[in-house]
This record gives C-alpha cells, sequence and structure tokens, in this order.
C-alpha cells in the first residue's frame, strides 16, 4: 500500500499554502492510496476527516498525525497519539512513556548538511526515520539513503508538502493494506515499510558504482530519476567532480533544455564519494538506429550531427588549453602497450600509425593552437541519447560520458564518430545502408560555422586516432584475431595515406 507520510494543510500550518481538500484530493488523483495529514501541534478529527473525504471512494484512506518539536530529536512524526500534543517543549522520551502505542520518526533529520550519528539513527526511543523529503537535498537524501543501507535502520518516504505542486512525490510503502492510524503505527514499528523507489545497479567496467535510483511514483510531478555514480578513492571522485563541472558548465550554456541537451547533474556527496546526474529516459543512438526503419534512421543520424555542431559552434573553452598536449601521449601509449607487451603479429603496422596519429597531432596543435575548442572526447552512438517523447514534446538528443572532455581540434569528435560507426554496426549492414556514417559528416559541414581549409585532412587523423583505441578495445575482448580488427587496421592506415596524398596536393 503507498501512502503519502508527511503533509501540511493550510488550514492547521500557517507554513503551507494548500487547502486540506485539494491536498487530499491531488493525492488520490496519483493513484497514491492514503494520505496521513501531518500538522504542526494539530490532529485532525475524526469528524473532520469524514467531511475532507468528499465523493472519493471508500478505499482510499485518509489519516491524521502530526509533526511535533521536540527538544532532543528536532522535529518528529507522531502517528497514533490520541490527542493533539501542545508545544511545550517535550522530549522525544516524553512522547514515548505518554504515548507508548504510538509510532515516532525522525522528519529530515539530514536537512541543512546535518549526518546524524549511528547511535541516533538507531536509537531505540524512534521508530524509523524519514531519509527522502523535499527538505533533503539530493546530496543529503542519498548520504540518508547510504546510511539506511548501512545501518538498517527502519525508514519512510515523506514529502513536507506544503504547496500542490509537489504532494505525493515521496511517498511510502507499506508492505501490508491500512485502514487505520493505529494500523499505521504498528506497521511502522514492526518496519513494515520503506520509502517508494527504484534502486537498479548498472554494470560497468570500472570500481566505480553505478546505479539507476527513481524515487516517486510516475504522476509525481517532481519525480526524481537520477545516476548516481559512487567512487572507490577521494583521487577517482575527483577526476569525476571534474565531469561533473564541465556538464554544469555546459548547462548554463543552453544545453539543459531544447532539442540539444546534456544529463544535468543533479548533486554531489564528498561523504559518500557519490555524484549524481539526471538519468536521460529514452534509449541510445546505437539501440534507436538498430531498430530504425529507412525513413526514420536519416534524421537521428541528422540529428547526432547537429548535437555535434550545436558544441563546436559554442567554441567554448572550459577547461585549460594546454590540457590535450599533456594528456595525449599518454592516452596513446595506452592504447599501444598491450600490443607491446604482447608482441602482437601486427605490432609494427599499430607501431606506424601511433607514431605517425602522435606526430601530427603534436605538430597540429603547437602550430595552430587556435583551432582548440571544448570537445566531447569520445562521441559515439553509445553517448549519444535519443531522448522520449513525451506527450506533446519532441524528441531530443542528450550525449552523456564527458570524461575525456578537453579544448581539442573539433576534426577529433568527428573523426572519432566516422571511425566508431563502422565498428558499432559491423554487423548491422542495414543501419550502415540506411544511415550511411557519410551523412553524419555531410550535416556537419552544412552547419559548422568557420571550418578551417584542412578540416577534412584533420578528420583523417583522429579516425585514425580512433581506430587506435578500437584496436585496443578489441583485444581487450579477445578479438584480436577477428575480421574487425583487421578492417580497423587497414581503416587507420588508409586514413592516415589520404592526409599524405592531400599534403601533395
Amino acid at each position: 500500500m503507498i501512502v503519502e507520510m508527511h503533509c501540511h494543510t493550510s488550514e492547521h500550518s500557517r507554513c503551507s499554502k494548500v487547502p486540506a481538500a485539494e491536498l487530499v484530493k491531488r493525492v488520490y488523483e496519483m493513484g497514491i492510496q492514503a494520505i496521513v495529514l501531518t500538522d504542526h501541534h494539530y490532529q485532525w478529527s475524526h469528524e473532520e476527516l469524514v467531511d475532507l473525504r468528499g465523493g472519493l471512494p471508500a478505499i482510499f484512506c485518509v489519516l491524521a498525525a502530526q509533526e511535533v518539536t521536540t527538544r532532543d530529536f528536532g522535529h518528529v512524526l507522531v502517528y497514533g497519539a490520541k490527542d493533539t500534543i501542545q508545544p511545550h517543549h517535550m522530549t522525544v522520551r516524553d512522547i514515548r512513556e505518554q504515548y507508548p502505542d504510538a509510532a515516532i520518526i525522525w522528519a529530515h533529520p539530514y536537512r541543512d548538511g546535518r549526518i546524524p550519528s549511528p547511535e541516533r539513527l538507531l536509537d531505540p526511543l524512534i521508530d524509523g526515520v524519514e531519509i527522502f523529503s523535499s527538505n533533503h537535498t539530493i546530496a543529503e537524501a542519498l548520504q540518508a539513503l547510504s546510511d539506511w543501507h548501512t545501518h538498517k535502520f527502519a525508514a519512510i518516504g515523506g514529502t513536507d508538502a506544503h504547496a500542490y505542486s509537489y504532494a505525493g512525490t515521496y511517498p511510502t510503502l507499506f508492505d501490508h493494506p491500512i485502514d487505520s492510524i493505529a494500523g499505521l503505527a504498528a506497521e511502522i514499528r514492526a518496519g513494515r515499510c520503506r520509502p517508494y523507489f527504484k534502486e537498479v545497479p548498472r554494470t560497468g567496467t570500472t570500481p566505480t558504482v553505478v546505479k539507476e535510483i527513481t524515487v516517486g511514483p510516475k504522476s509525481a510531478r517532481m519525480r526524481k530519476q537520477m545516476i548516481v555514480k559512487t567512487f572507490n578513492t577521494i583521487e577517482t571522485w575527483r577526476n569525476g567532480k571534474r565531469t561533473h563541472d564541465i556538464v554544469e558548465q555546459l548547462c548554463k550554456h543552453g544545453f539543459h533544455k531544447g532539442p540539444y541537451r546534456v544529463a544535468k547533474p543533479l548533486g554531489w556527496n564528498t561523504h559518500t564519494l557519490c555524484l549524481v546526474e539526471e538519468r536521460i529516459t529514452g534509449k541510445s543512438l546505437f539501440d534507436a538506429l538498430v531498430q530504425a526503419d529507412s525513413h526514420e534512421a536519416p534524421k537521428l543520424m541528422e540529428k547526432a550531427a547537429l548535437w555535434l555542431v550545436r558544441l563546436h559552434n559554442a567554441r567554448l573553452e572550459l577547461t585549460p588549453k594546454e590540457e590535450f598536449l599533456e594528456l595525449e601521449p599518454d592516452r596513446l601509449h595506452h592504447y599501444l602497450a598491450p600490443f607491446v607487451d604482447m608482441r602482437a603479429r601486427h605490432l609494427g603496422r599499430i607501431r606506424q600509425v601511433f607514431d605517425q596519429v602522435l606526430e601530427r597531432e603534436i605538430a597540429l596543435v603547437r602550430s595552430r593552437p587556435e583551432i582548440l575548442m571544448q570537445g566531447h572526447g569520445d562521441y559515439h552512438a553509445k553517448n549519444i541519447l535519443i531522448g522520449r517523447v513525451e506527450a506533446g514534446k519532441p524528441e531530443y538528443v542528450a550525449v552523456i560520458d564527458f570524461h575525456t572532455s578537453c579544448q581539442l581540434p573539433r576534426a577529433c569528435d568527428v573523426g572519432t564518430f566516422l571511425a566508431q560507426y563502422p565498428n558499432m554496426f559491423f554487423d548491422h549492414r542495414d543501419v550502415q545502408r540506411n544511415a550511411p556514417p557519410e551523412l553524419f559528416l555531410s550535416t556537419y559541414l552544412k552547419r559548422a560555422e568557420g571550418l578551417e581549409d584542412d578540416f577534412l585532412s584533420q578528420v583523417d587523423l583522429f579516425k585514425a586516432r580512433a581506430c587506435l583505441s578500437i584496436l585496443y578495445y578489441l583485444n581487450k575482448v579477445g578479438m584480436v584475431d577477428s575480421e574487425n580488427f583487421w578492417k580497423i587496421l587497414v581503416e587507420a592506415e588508409k586514413s592516415l595515406t589520404s592526409i599524405e596524398v592531400s599534403d601533395l596536393r
């Protein structure tokens, strides 16, 4: 049973702007099955609750409890007291002794950055802790969630609604049906309840723990859908925070809404070493293209190109200019190292590609630093998301994974996409036929502003660079003898040959 556990009415809480009747109706319309009014030091009578129900079905339960200010725990929610508790500086022990059958929940204890001690969270005087609340920031709620997982105390969600717009956002799920405040108190005290949310682990190739967390029902206007990344060291967290900050800056430059977006940063917490971002509801460009028909596929490819045009035309400088040349040699050596260690059959050819790419990149950037601008760094079909269409709203494109973003030649992003595309869709020839990579390039060339005369030669250079990263990956997953490995190696050499031919013209 889903219950809204914490809300205030304009009739009996000066801080609230919503009348009780509107609050009750709103929660009912959301599909929540019960509401508990918890005004400050006021408990609605049975007769008042009957009047509030109006014409709502009997199956929807309207109950009353109260929020009480105490000397020792601050605000607590008291469910099942027989009387309205007056504000005369009681302690939780006083309430417990006076109303032994009531359930007492510590309200929004993480508010204002507080982190309660385990001893307080597990204090036998209280029956549970409110971990999700509109009075908690995202970071505070995740700290509360982490503590709940660690210390195993009883917990609820409580919206603490003071207005119509966000009522029902953080309800609580009970294991059994409830039809009275006494029954609700008994279920809380037995620990047969938890916040209404979903937590799904996602797999990855790094020690970073990634989870999808959704808090609240679909009908909640302020429902939170988040990706939470928890790092294993402060150093890796700081690297993640760098990415977080870049995306935050992109949002300030218009990528927070509209047809071209990023996953908005929602918060971070140094205590739990986590970073939180918006979860984009939709599918990757890869999945969308695999499922698209010959009419839809070209449109998707054009949208992917236009997102990149939008970024590059902005000519942003969010990270230091010198970073590209500082990091690039180590990145390329990382791609080469496994082939050197294993004395790979194709090592000589791979090393030639490596040497030419690194030499040409350094020469290009040193001689023309003005071509550097903020790029993505790993632009490919699995990092591009097609936002799900909502009623009356168009599709949008969002891009994720900015961990290699820096100021770089914009040809780097274009070349990376063009190299990765045939590799990713190696087994999907119909996709390559319906949405050829040439369409991506032609769309980009038409809309990009102020392209350099040798831009296509730069694209070939960075296609070869991306091929090195693909070869590294194929070797890592045991495909060094595959047809695709050979095809990528030849493509890298072909791209570099195209540059040499262009140089002779």
